[in-house]
């Protein structure tokens, strides 16, 4: 008989809210991989807590970074597969990545260390194949008596039953909208379901949360939906099809923050649209698609954004090469 090694995570936080990661199920992929035993699942992904940076990041949204910047924890793997993605060091689903095996306690403690300095936002970056990881996480450091607001950075593709089980503990839900084309899912992610899954996901979101958000005293978040963005290279429909989607299925009064940051990287520098930055003329479309639609809440970038928000996970600052 084969030996079956302890789940982390089940020995240190209450996981009865979600699937077994023996049989796992978490995300819309639905593997049904023994995640204990083998990494054979889509996202590559164990059952520890598998980091690939815990830092200050000073690069988001204002009410979400002010003037000391956020904790931001960046997950290592992902359950999508994007070829343009900026944090392959650590995202890839294969191969060898950057970030370390870290226990509960190690990451508290690293979290509760940056937290000391005043920030009070935590953010958890591509969370959606490792939720049981993000709640041991948020209620370790509940249970240690802080109360900062929790936001998940996520990528929507995340199961409905999923988002469910998260209301009251997440504070933010900051998702991209990344595709309202299967076609264009498909082919630079992997996700040919992507705009069926994300709309009703961030759907999910939009019922917990609303259109407004909830400001603190220093005019940072505390409550709320920000809907991210990222329009890509020769793609200018896409990102009109998921402002109209954002205008007309939920709110034109719900937070967005459109941006026009995208970097091509090595991987994708020969390819015909990717290996391109953004054109200002593309961005105006999509702005004036923005105001068409009558969304007036949220934030624009400058077209030299590009260059600024690429990181090196090799830092211990990825941001501040």
């Amino acid at each position: 008989m084969v030996s079956q090694p302890i789940i982390p995570v089940v020995t240190e936080v209450n996981t009865c809210r979600f699937p077994k990661l023996t049989d796992c199920t978490l995300c819309p992929r639905e593997c049904h991989t023994d995640r204990r035993l083998d990494k054979s699942g889509f996202c590559g992904s164990g059952t520890g807590f598998h980091i690939g940076s815990i830092c200050v990041h000073k690069g988001e949204e204002p009410v979400l970074s002010g003037t000391r910047g956020m904790c931001n924890v960046f997950f290592t793997r992902c359950n999508m597969r994007c070829i343009y993605c900026q944090n392959a060091q650590i995202s890839r689903n294969r191969g060898p990545i950057m970030g370390r095996e870290m226990t509960l306690t190690e990451v508290v403690e690293q979290i509760e260390e940056i937290l000391e300095t005043g920030i009070s936002i935590v953010g958890f970056v591509s969370p959606s194949h490792v939720i049981p990881q993000m709640c041991a996480i948020i209620e370790a450091i509940r249970s240690d008596g802080l109360n900062p607001t929790f936001v998940m950075n996520t990528n929507a593709y995340d199961k409905v039953e999923t988002l469910t089980s998260l209301e009251g503990m997440i504070d933010v839900y900051l998702p991209d909208l990344k595709y309202m084309d299967s076609d264009l899912a498909a082919r630079y992610s992997a996700t040919p379901d992507y705009p069926e899954v994300a709309t009703a996901a961030i759907a999910e979101m939009y019922r917990q949360k609303g259109a407004q958000i909830e400001l603190d005293n220093e005019g940072l978040i505390r409550s709320g939906l920000i809907v991210r963005h990222l329009v890509l290279p020769g793609q200018i429909e896409n990102s009109k099809q998921c402002l109209r989607f954002v205008a007309e299925q939920l709110s034109p009064e719900i937070h967005l923050s459109v941006m026009s940051q995208y970097h091509p990287t090595e991987a994708v520098r020969d390819h015909p649209l990717l290996g391109r930055t953004l054109h200002s003329e593309e961005y105006d479309q999509v702005l004036d698609e923005l105001d068409r639609l009558g969304l007036n809440n949220g934030w624009i970038q400058e077209m030299d954004s590009s260059t600024e928000y690429v990181p090196d996970f090799s830092s211990s600052n990825p941001f501040e090469a």
